[in-house]
């Protein structure tokens, strides 16, 4: 099952079905206003969620409408809980390389995890709007997952099981607000601010083979002003699956259904910088941090700048056959004026 939420209809938006194909979609007031508002009640309406998916993709339904990813907000505009994890250490590993510093030991049976800010997310089309490019403005394409109610202290089978959706989402980071933050031992604020999520969120069970073991096997499709910059396969290389971080969020808390649980950058482990980058033949990049890391370390500094105002970026994964799955998410960075909500 694909659903997503249109802008119009408030803070919140108006939640539709969408058909596999992207084409049409339906709004369901009468089974649920709101994702949030499914996902609060969704054992008793996933399935008549799911009656309203079959009819849209057998032609069958009554009020189908054309579905325009240009009209979506993020599929929940806001959550109660964002935590983002770090669930490829090949990112890490380089990060700690490019530094000269040892990667610590409990970084590969213990997730890195850090609370973002989930009440104000922007649509997968909005603009990522910044004051000044000095911030250091870094793309990271990322897989995500919203739960449901999940218990404290879940093992990691309730917590695959307690898996409702499946998301891509732009993390975008302030590199150069990062050092400052993290020296005063914090965590991150500043240096995190809104993210995106891409138009659809998918229902495990629709992906097929390609979600096992409470990862996503596919591709992740990046372009950096319309040139290939990353496709790394999602499934590869994650030290932690999904069922592994939403047990590690929920360890000493419970998580409300609608809770986000982000993989932190898709990473595979690639020999170098000359043959890493797509054009070289290799998989790419999910963030320019990366590209920066290999130059450090091969070059002695970085040369690659971060995103500059006018630069676009696109995210998007596709099936076996090539189609989109959750719509693409198409950002431009812009100078930030105040939002009229």
């Amino acid at each position: 099952m694909k659903l997503a939420t249109l802008k119009s209809g408030g803070r919140d938006g108006t939640l539709v079905v969408v058909s596999r194909d992207l084409v049409t979609c339906q709004a369901v007031p009468a089974i649920a206003r709101t994702l949030q508002a499914a996902l609060d009640d969704w054992d008793r309406l996933a399935p008549r969620l799911q009656v309203v998916y079959d009819q849209l993709n057998d032609g069958s339904a009554d009020d189908a409408e054309s579905f325009i990813e240009l009209e979506c907000h993020s599929p929940l505009p806001r959550a109660y809980q964002w935590a983002d994890g770090s669930a490829y250490i090949n990112h890490v590993e380089l990060v700690r390389k490019a530094r000269n510093a040892e990667v610590p030991a409990s970084f590969y049976t213990d997730p890195l995890m850090y609370q973002g800010g989930g009440d104000s997310f922007v649509g997968p089309c909005d603009p990522i709007a910044v004051l000044t490019e000095e911030w250091g403005v870094d793309l990271e394409a990322e897989v995500a997952v919203v739960t449901g109610d999940v218990p404290m202290g879940a093992s990691v089978a309730q917590a695959a099981g307690a898996i409702r959706l499946v998301m891509l989402v732009n993390d975008v980071s302030l590199r150069n607000l990062i050092p400052n933050e993290l020296a005063k031992g914090f965590g991150f604020y500043q240096s995190k601010p809104a993210s995106a999520f891409a138009p659809v969120a998918v229902t495990p069970d629709e992906l097929g083979d390609a979600w096992r073991d409470s990862k996503l096997h596919l591709p992740l499709l990046v372009q950096l002003n319309g040139e290939a910059f990353g496709r790394p396969n999602a499934g590869e290389d994650m030290t932690f699956s999904f069922a592994q971080l939403v047990a590690h969020a929920a360890a000493t808390r419970e998580l409300c259904a609608g809770s986000i649980i982000g993989s932190g950058t898709v990473s595979n482990k690639q020999g170098s910088l000359h043959g890493s980058s797509v054009g070289n033949g290799g998989v790419g990049y999910c963030c320019l941090a990366e590209v920066r890391m290999y130059e450090t370390i091969e070059q002695g500094k970085p040369q690659t700048p971060f995103l500059r105002f006018g630069d676009t970026v696109r995210i998007e994964m596709l099936d076996a056959s090539g189609a989109s799955i959750f719509g693409a998410i198409d950002q431009e960075v812009v100078r930030y004026h105040e939002r009229q909500r």
